[in-house]
């Protein structure tokens, strides 16, 4: 019986390690194409010598062994908010374990809205230097194709962007099975270059990085802007986490990924140290000419794959930054009815897509791309372990010496990192970071925005039990039915209850002042997702409650959820927002140019109603002036 208790388990495993290698890997196991090559790039100045070569691959096996394996699959993948993942689920946990009111809370949120910011850097450049430096294959196969990589690589990455609207619930099935050959083609590819030149399973002794840094001193600094090239991508184990979960992730990369990679990457040494000329491309210096095409076509196949992770990722956090309300509420089509995390946003889409392209335009090659990668992923790296030193000070009680130890010796690995990388600005890594601080910038002020909207309409409100103890001194005329006023703060008049009595001077039987909750967890439990108060006099308070990764359907929820009081009939029922009429004023609230971006960001918005799929004809909408 436990034999077949066993084998169901793993029949009940399998599916979701596949899948987890076909969305999780795609960027960290796309890196053989272009890591190698960087390290001993002209920029640097290394010559391809037993001392440098195994320096380099010590340094690529240690990097992926301490980041990747240690950091990320043994640490900060204990820290799910709820099974998810992510920087935004990180910054919450965070959150979540300090105490009330403490002053670490912001600090905590700015860092959460920088690495969310860096991570769209990153999501522009991966796509373009996955899918570049593939198609740069066939150069290696024939020079005179040199003049069609970029147009190939355009066409490529056009194609991607336009089927992002169908969905790639159907195509995804095919991820698992593409990347697990291409894994597989590493691994072999690797190993016959190994058994030619074993020398290079030296580099897995670290004393080889040592001895590496001790020879070449700054240039082996520098060249650690190209060897965090093969742990670009670690941070998706985290990021993904919700959907294959915890441990078919750890399983698929510490028993297939990692050693696939490094069989690779040690297979591209053991060839350069045989033939130094192999350095102009080692990756494909592995391939047997007469494969040469068909490696050419699974390597874009897994390109694509690996942009594809990137881009869904990019629409998965954006959905969260929406409904954590640090972003705009923007148009969101799901793309699946099986899937709840398949979700497709034509904005990100269309601006990623640009962005996409005019980085290949632009660069033309990954060798020029690589200069410009690093520096947004290095920086959420080092985001990542300042969070995780909190949560483990604040949640996991470990003692200060352990965090001190553990804390700096990652704080050093990553800000050697993040500087090897940062020297490189000029040379092109401005273009994630100014990514970054656009986003960061957009995200900041959308939230200081409507904190600001908030605190006006409040500050001109009465507070509702005042209203109503108030009210009835003078009943107004009432009339039958239910009336339902959508307000971001229920513990005050919404505007629209006091323009509708103002201008109609009527009351329902039953009003409900209704806010809309988006909780720090991607789901909330049923108990939590209903607040209601009865304020007497037909007056109730109600708070619908959502995570951060569900969608809310307000006209569904009064429906099917546990509400006391009467029930909500649909027929009877009305529903009354306030539409903001907002004004920029240079003497308050933010800089005049953020009010200003603020005001356009506001104009662009989905209206609530809309994002809360309130039917337009049960709709009443007021405007109210607001200076901000």
């Amino acid at each position: 019986m436990s034999h077949k208790a066993h084998g169901e388990g793993r029949q009940r495993i399998l599916p979701l390690v596949i899948g987890a290698i076909g969305v999780v890997f795609g960027d960290i196991g796309t890196s053989p194409l272009y890591t190698l090559k960087e390290a001993f790039g002209h920029q640097y100045g290394l010559q391809p010598n037993p001392a440098n070569v195994l320096g380099v691959l010590s340094l690529v096996f240690w990097a992926m062994l301490l980041i990747v394996t240690i950091k990320y699959v043994m640490v900060v993948m204990r820290a799910d908010n709820r099974g998810e993942g992510g920087i935004l689920a990180l910054m919450a946990v965070v959150q979540r374990s300090l105490p009330i009111a403490s002053p670490l809370a912001y600090t905590v949120g700015i860092l959460g809205i920088l690495g969310t910011a860096l991570f769209f850097g990153d999501a522009v450049i991966t796509p373009a230097i996955s899918v570049l430096s593939a198609v740069e294959g066939l150069e290696v196969a024939t020079p005179k194709l040199h003049q069609y990589v970029v147009p190939i690589t355009l066409a490529v990455l056009l194609l991607l962007f336009t089927v992002q609207r169908k969905g790639t619930e159907r195509v995804g099935r095919i991820f698992g099975p593409v990347m697990v050959l291409w894994f597989l083609c590493l691994a072999v590819l690797g190993v016959m270059q190994i058994l030619r030149n074993p020398v290079v399973l030296y580099a897995l002794n670290p004393f080889y990085a040592f001895e590496f840094f001790l020879h070449q001193g700054v240039i082996a600094w520098l060249a650690l802007g190209a060897v965090v090239l093969a742990v670009t991508g670690g941070e998706a184990l985290y990021a993904d986490m919700g959907h294959f979960g915890r441990f078919p992730i750890s399983r698929a990369w510490l028993l297939f990924v990692m050693p696939a990679l490094v069989l690779n990457y040690f297979g591209q040494g053991a060839l350069v140290l045989a033939d130094p000329a192999a350095l102009k491309n080692p990756f494909y210096g592995l391939v047997p000419a007469p494969l040469l095409y068909p490696m050419i076509i699974l390597a874009t196949l897994a390109t694509v794959i690996a942009s594809q992770a990137v881009i869904s990722g990019a629409f998965s956090l954006a959905r969260q930054a929406i409904q954590l309300g640090y972003l705009p509420r923007f148009k969101l089509i799901h793309t699946s009815d099986e899937t709840i995390g398949q979700v497709y946003l034509p904005w990100v889409n269309r601006i990623l897509m640009v962005a996409v392209m005019l980085l290949v335009l632009s660069f033309r090659s990954s060798s020029n791309l690589a200069s410009a990668y690093g520096v947004s992923v290095t920086g959420a790296m080092l985001i990542d372990t300042l969070l995780l030193m909190i949560l483990a000070s604040s949640r996991w009680r470990w003692p200060g010496w352990a965090i001190a130890l553990v804390g700096v010796a990652y704080l050093i690995i990553d800000g050697a990192l993040f500087s090897s990388n940062a020297i490189k600005f000029f040379h092109g890594a401005w273009v994630p970071v100014a990514l970054g601080m656009i986003v960061f910038t957009l995200m900041r002020t959308w939230r200081r925005g409507r904190d600001l909207v908030r605190e006006q309409v409040n500050r001109d409100s009465l507070r509702i039990e005042h209203f109503v103890q108030s009210v009835m001194t003078d009943p107004p005329v009432r009339v039958t039915g239910t009336a339902v006023f959508m307000t971001p703060s229920n513990d005050y008049m919404p505007p629209a209850l006091l323009h509708n009595l103002k201008h109609n001077k009527v009351l329902h039987e039953r009003n409900v002042l209704l806010s809309v909750e988006t909780l720090s967890v991607p789901r909330a439990e049923e108990l939590e997702r209903v607040a209601y108060t009865d304020l007497g006099h037909g007056f109730a308070r109600l708070t619908l409650r959502y995570g951060y990764m569900e969608d809310p359907d307000v006209p569904k929820a009064l429906k099917r959820w546990a509400i006391p009081g009467p029930p909500f009939d649909s027929m009877d029922t009305t529903f009354f927002a306030s539409r903001e009429a907002l004004t920029a004023n240079a003497d308050q609230g933010m800089a005049l140019w953020r009010d200003k971006l603020f005001l356009v960001m506001s104009r662009n918005a989905t209206p609530a109603t809309e994002f809360f799929s309130i039917p337009g004809n049960r709709l009443v909408e007021l405007g109210t002036q607001v200076v901000i």
